[in-house]
């Protein structure tokens, strides 16, 4: 089985990189260019992306990280990013799907279609930027974390969450278990930071359980994300309490 080229994230961006996590290129086998079964909604929330990534934000919602196959990286690479074409988008997604590292968000979506789109283009209802792009969006309307976290009472606070609680919220309300992903604590530490939430969609867009396996998209050639060379961004611990990050108070 002959390998073919892909991309994976770096763990930090360059100084003049404009995107999330600098490219850098591996091989993969063509076990990869699998057909996809399902897609995984991902958002981010920005305090804990920022503590990650030395930067700043007062954004106070979960924002998207992207919609990603389960199958398959960097399909086409030929089929390049043109902004013109989600020009009516732009301003929606300047809001929910902003680039946390650089004023301009361009370079970040075009990543994400390169890597991902470029993957979901292979069903008919995602076959275009605009169809890839405005479905995320869509998707992350229909499926608020924000209000459902906030109904329950959960929010972004100095004070301690069980994980039970996170995801019970979520659960409850979607009817399917989502995967929640924690900064684990370093050597000593008592708590764990909320980071990231999956919601996971199959070719429908029908909502369904989210995996929480080892073996899942790109587990076994992704290194694990490292923070502030300590943690990793993984599976939450249900033993350890959660804490929920508020936007700092500005002096």
């Amino acid at each position: 089985m002959k390998p073919f080229l892909g991309s994976v994230f770096c763990t930090k961006c360059l100084s003049d990189c404009n995107c999330h996590p600098e490219i850098i290129h591996i091989e993969l086998t063509s076990s990869f260019r699998e057909e996809w079964t399902e897609l995984i909604l991902t958002r981010q929330w920005p305090q804990t992306f920022c503590s990650m990534e030395q930067c700043t934000t007062n954004l106070s919602y979960w924002t998207l990280h992207g919609l990603w196959p389960n199958a398959g990286m960097s399909c086409n690479t030929s089929w390049h990013f043109n902004a013109s074409l989600i020009e009516d988008l732009i301003p929606e997604m300047e809001k929910y799907w902003p680039n946390l590292l650089a004023s301009s968000s361009t370079k970040f979506w075009q990543h994400e279609w390169i890597k991902h789109g470029t993957c979901a283009a292979k069903a008919d209802s995602l076959n275009s930027q605009h169809k890839y792009f405005s479905k995320a969006l869509e998707l992350n309307l229909k499926y608020d974390l924000n209000s459902v976290l906030k109904n329950n009472k959960i929010v972004p606070s100095e004070e301690y969450y069980t994980l039970d609680q996170v995801e019970t919220a979520i659960t409850s309300f979607f009817g399917v278990k989502p995967k929640i992903q924690c900064v684990h604590p370093g050597k000593g530490g008592q708590v764990q930071t909320l980071g990231q939430i999956e919601i996971c969609v199959d070719r429908d867009f029908q909502l369904i359980d989210c995996e929480k396996s080892t073996k899942e998209i790109w587990s076994n050639v992704i290194p694990p994300v490292l923070v502030s060379g300590q943690s990793e961004l993984s599976v939450c611990d249900h033993s350890v309490p959660v804490y929920y990050p508020p936007v700092p108070s500005r002096s």
